[in-house]
């Protein structure tokens, strides 16, 4: 099971996630209450070991934008969340970084669809950290794709049985405040999304 830690912004959190075992780790780059300036990413970043996928998540920004701030924040993938059009992908190839789409169920959900590698599908509201219908896609979604939305330590497992994904993602679930992670609640997340694999 491969699993992402979204929204990190504090060192101890990080060390926490990778030493836990995390796959990927996401740093909000984009309108949010866990945004957090290229900088301070690429602070971040320099703490993660190689084998960890480092993720600049993006929402609404132009291709030009994404591509200054990625650079910026030294990560070395860059998720477009939302509608992304097609050519948003493209003009990002030549980065040279890992390409993620982050959509709702509505949407494409064929992994690879956009030229991105690898694919989320998210809650219908992205980010209310409300739980909704993951069994709804079932079968549904192609290739290497990550389900998120209202995923926690208590209900990743039912969540990874009622929609057989390749991945979880996470960012809300493993807060005691919005924007404010928690050490315990990331370790017991990877453990319990490990178990359920």
């Amino acid at each position: 099971m491969y699993v992402k830690i979204c929204g990190l912004s504090e060192p101890e959190h990080v060390t926490a996630a990778v030493e836990a075992g995390a796959d990927a780790i996401g740093f909000v780059l984009t309108d949010s209450p866990r945004r957090i300036a290229p900088d301070r990413a690429a602070a971040l970043a320099a703490l993660v070991p190689g084998h960890v996928l480092t993720v600049g998540v993006f929402r609404g920004e132009d291709p030009a934008t994404v591509r200054a701030a990625a650079v910026a924040a030294g990560v070395r993938a860059v998720q477009l969340h939302g509608r992304h059009p097609h050519a948003d992908f493209t003009a990002l190839k030549d980065l040279g970084r890992t390409l993620v789409r982050a959509v709702d169920s509505s949407a494409d959900l064929r992994c690879g669809a956009f030229d991105e590698d690898l694919l989320i599908v998210d809650a219908p509201r992205p980010g209310s950290g409300l739980p909704w219908d993951w069994a709804a896609v079932r079968g549904r979604p192609t290739g290497r794709w990550m389900l998120a939305g209202g995923l926690s330590p208590a209900n990743v497992a039912e969540a990874v049985a009622a929609a057989a994904p390749w991945g979880v993602d996470v960012s809300s679930g493993v807060e005691v405040a919005p924007g404010v992670k928690d050490s315990a609640l990331i370790r017991s997340f990877l453990e319990q999304a490990r178990r359920a694999a």
